[in-house]
């Protein structure tokens, strides 16, 4: 090979690898490029997403939503603002037991295990009136909506009949169907129709179904909350008794009755007082 040729050899060579070091250049230029214009989507996706984050924590429940709610659809068998004055029993009956429970409240399903009968049965023979007043306080503990959803379940039983009302209240609180504290299984439409599928007169019911699933009285589960929570008895837990204005209790603890013979026994002292 002539020294020519070969200097000629060496200038492409170098030529090539110009040309290629030109081009790789390039290719790093515009992979500079995306990596940049990624990581600014990236950085605006992120700021987007926390943004929304912060509109969704900010934006009110659907159930807080609720509270002021202009508009109430209150069931049959209710008086009273927004339908919050639940009074059952015979008209005759004299005085009125005023009843707090929570739904969700497991020393309420004790007690309607241990003394629902004898209740139903005080109602029954016309002894005393129950003014229902229904809390939600419980779903405040875990952030849930059982007592919530619950409760507005209960108002499509009212809406149905008193009866159906205290025996869908007895089934929810069954050992069978009331779920322990800490299970929000009462969030759940299924479930509350499951229970209620126990109760003769909401069994198959279509328009008792309907009304729980459309959530028909939600607003009215808010609003008879709020009459919990601004209630004037100085009730604060449930379950709670009131008659006359004065709480009944079994005890200097203010403990609620829990047996048959306390609550008898309260009852009747609170009925000749």
């Amino acid at each position: 090979m002539s020294k020519r040729n070969t200097q000629s050899a060496k200038t492409a060579a170098r030529e090539r690898l110009r040309q290629e070091r030109e081009r790789q250049a390039k290719r790093d230029k515009v992979r500079r490029q995306l990596i940049v214009a990624g990581s600014v989507v990236a950085v605006l996706a992120a700021a987007g997403g926390i943004g929304y984050a912060v509109v969704q924590m900010n934006k009110p429940s659907y159930w807080n939503g609720l509270k002021d709610a202009a508009s109430v659809v209150a069931p049959a068998n209710t008086t009273g603002t927004k339908g919050t004055t639940v009074v059952l029993g015979k008209d005759t009956a004299k005085k009125t037991l005023k009843v707090y429970e929570d739904p969700r409240c497991p020393v309420c399903a004790q007690f309607e295990q241990t003394v629902g009968s004898t209740v139903k049965k005080d109602l029954d023979d016309g002894k005393f009136k129950i003014q229902y007043v229904g809390a939600t306080f419980i779903d405040n503990h875990d952030n849930g909506e059982g007592s919530k959803n619950a409760l507005s379940a209960l108002g499509a039983a009212l809406n149905v009949s008193p009866e159906a009302f205290l025996e869908y209240k007895t089934a929810l609180y069954s050992a069978k169907w009331h779920p322990d504290e800490q299970a929000d299984k009462f969030k759940d439409d299924s479930y509350l129709v499951k229970v209620a599928d126990t109760v003769p007169a909401l069994k198959g019911n279509a328009k008792f179904q309907d009304a729980v699933k459309k959530g028909t009285y939600d607003a009215w589960a808010m609003a008879m909350s709020k009459t919990f929570d601004d209630n004037k008895d100085g009730v604060s837990g449930t379950p709670s008794f009131v008659m006359d204005g004065k709480k009944l209790t079994a005890d200097n603890q203010g403990s609620p009755p829990m047996s048959v013979a306390d609550f008898n026994r309260v009852v009747d002292a609170a009925l000749k007082g």
